[in-house]
């Protein structure tokens, strides 16, 4: 007998301590991330300690430096874990807004602590910066406590890494949080080292990453040799290393069988990069279960589409303002009612339209179904009636037998399903098969050197990609995908310049001063078919689009726009650069409109 227990003896204590063992890397993680929260809180005393004793602007400058590459070690988790409190930690330095409410707060973070001491600091800015850095302080206390009381589980790690480098292609490389000083590129190498760090305490003997160890430390180099913001080579830098680790994550979470994150969430949690053609689900952004996809359900919605029944006198339908040909827009400067009189505002693109949780340029309406409706009832456009429209399909035999097939489960067409299934009609017009697509997937060839150059500027010092986020290119907000943003732009009435739009934006329906000329972002998607452009259509050319944005918009062409959101100061691109800008967004567009 003694010697039966002297076989089980050491069975019992490998599986004792290997259950430890994942116990211990659990803990581990959380364990690092208190370690780098501390240390983040040292780098800020330190930069509270030169602010407070009037040290010299290259020290304060330097130390902010040095705080913001400690924040990046632990940006993964807070952000992903706690992003209420790292919005006002590293968030915009704009108001954060409740427009449901009309509520207004204020930015806080280092965008904040930014603005105030670069490009110069002043003294005379001491006591709001330190009293910027007493709150960063205070949200690091509160991100601590956070962490000590929650459970890290595995699946949650490696989903919050995969979502951090979506933020490195989409917010880190673009100065997205580092508008003035620029330090995104040394940040980035700090943002990728998190990663085979804590793949390492799941399993420290995988070869795979060992594998992304490697692939870091050449990408942490790369940064090094190449640390300018301009010239920063971000086609290389996202094919040549982001792009493997996101696909080295993927085989780690395959090796060690990781579920994957159950979330409904429009970026998938299955990707494998950021640049799958499947990576974005339409279906984040339905209002129910109801509400979802199916093919069936966008043939019904294409005949809708094109139907004239819509209309109140049977001579108008959705094609009739946006041309599938022309990316689903007009071609003109602004739409024309029914009576032929010119509205006041430019037809926008339908392509990618599902991938926003805002609709009209005014954000007015929050999803696709309600969109429909409000055109189709609109006494301009399409000056129909749902409840006519509804008796007029309930009592035609082939879209009777359509919707049978789009919502087998009902008895006869609700009028609930006209909208959802001319919403899935627009779902469905989402091809992400544009040469840009190509070349991110792998096919070097699909750019030229002058289309890489631009896509450089867009993603650079053209600043471009601070509102038209990777790889939607609207203002669709990443890492998550979930919110969409406005901007004002100060964009002018007339091609000469001479006064601003009177159209007030989102302002007609949320009266807040923030919101005055406030416009949704469009997708710069398939723009090359979409002109003219602006709300207004003001321009007609997308030579001319650039030259606004060169000059620094509205109030940089000297009009009064206090709540412009776009950088006022000057872009400074050559000729050259231009050019090289408009051929890159050319290239985003999709096959079907080559």
């Amino acid at each position: 007998m003694k010697f039966k227990y002297l076989i089980f003896l050491p069975l019992a204590l490998f599986f004792f301590f290997s259950c430890q063992k994942n116990e211990v890397s659990k803990v581990t993680i959380k364990q690092n991330l208190l370690v780098d929260l501390s240390k983040l809180n040292n780098e800020i005393i330190l930069f509270q300690k030169l602010t407070t004793n009037n040290s010299s602007e290259k020290e304060i400058i330097e130390q902010f430096k040095k705080s913001r590459l400690s924040y990046k070690k632990v940006e993964w988790a807070i952000e992903y874990f706690i992003p209420e409190t790292a919005r006002f930690m590293n968030g915009p330095a704009l108001d954060e807004m409740e427009l449901e409410e009309n509520k207004s707060f204020e930015p806080h973070g280092f965008q904040v602590m930014e603005e105030l001491i670069y490009p110069k600091y002043e003294v005379s800015s001491k006591e709001e910066l330190n009293r910027e850095i007493a709150i960063f302080l205070s949200n690091i206390k509160q991100v601590k406590s956070n962490f000590e009381v929650i459970t890290i589980s595995d699946d949650y790690v490696l989903d919050a890494l995969r979502e951090n480098i979506v933020r490195v292609i989409a917010l880190g490389i673009t100065g997205f949080d580092s508008p003035i000083l620029q330090s995104s590129i040394p940040e980035t190498a700090e943002s990728l080292m998190a990663i085979p760090s804590c793949l390492e305490t799941i399993n420290s003997n995988s070869k795979i990453v060992k594998d992304l160890k490697k692939i870091t430390l050449e990408a942490k180099k790369y940064c090094a040799e190449n640390n300018n913001f301009n010239s920063f080579n971000r086609a290389i830098f996202i094919t040549k290393y982001l792009n493997p680790i996101s696909r080295k994550i993927k085989e780690f979470q395959t090796e060690e069988k990781i579920k994957t994150v159950n979330k409904n969430s429009p970026l998938k949690a299955t990707i494998t990069t950021l640049f799958d053609k499947d990576a974005f689900n339409v279906n984040a952004f339905v209002i129910s279960d109801d509400y979802k996809f199916s093919t069936e359900k966008a043939i019904l919605g294409e005949k809708l589409f094109y139907d004239k029944s819509l209309s109140k006198n049977n001579n108008r339908n959705c094609a009739t303002c946006h041309h599938p040909e022309k990316a689903f827009t007009d071609g003109l400067k602004t739409n024309v009612s029914l009576t032929g009189i010119n509205l006041a505002r430019n037809t926008p693109t339908l392509t990618y339209a599902s991938l926003q949780n805002a609709q009209f340029w005014d954000m007015r309406q929050l999803d696709l179904e309600k969109q429909s409706v409000d055109v189709i009832q609109n006494k301009d456009e399409m000056h129909g009636s749902m409840e006519e429209i509804h008796a007029k399909i309930s009592q035609n035999e082939g879209y009777k037998k359509l919707f049978k097939k789009a919502f087998p489960k009902t008895l006869k067409p609700e009028p609930w399903q006209i909208q959802n299934a001319l919403a899935s009609y627009i779902r469905s017009l989402n091809a992400l098969d544009s040469r840009f697509d190509e070349y991110m997937r792998g096919n070097e060839n699909s750019l030229t050197a002058q289309e890489i150059n631009g896509m450089n500027l867009f993603m650079g010092k053209a600043k471009c990609a601070t509102c038209h986020f990777t790889p939607l290119f609207n203002g669709t907000v990443p890492p998550s995908y979930s919110k969409t943003e406005h901007e004002v732009i100060g964009t002018p009435n007339e091609i000469s310049g001479k006064r601003l739009s009177l159209d007030v934006g989102r302002y007609l329906y949320n009266k807040m001063p923030q919101l005055v000329g406030a416009f949704k972002t469009p997708t710069v998607r398939n723009v090359a078919k979409t002109a003219p452009y602006m709300h207004n259509g003001v321009f007609t050319t997308l030579e001319e689009v650039v030259d606004f944005y060169n000059k620094g918009g509205g109030k940089g062409l000297g009009y009064e726009v206090d709540n412009q959101t776009l950088p006022f100061d000057e872009l400074k691109l050559t000729k050259k650069e231009e050019r090289d800008l408009v051929a890159f967004m050319k290239t985003l567009t999709d096959k079907k409109y080559q």
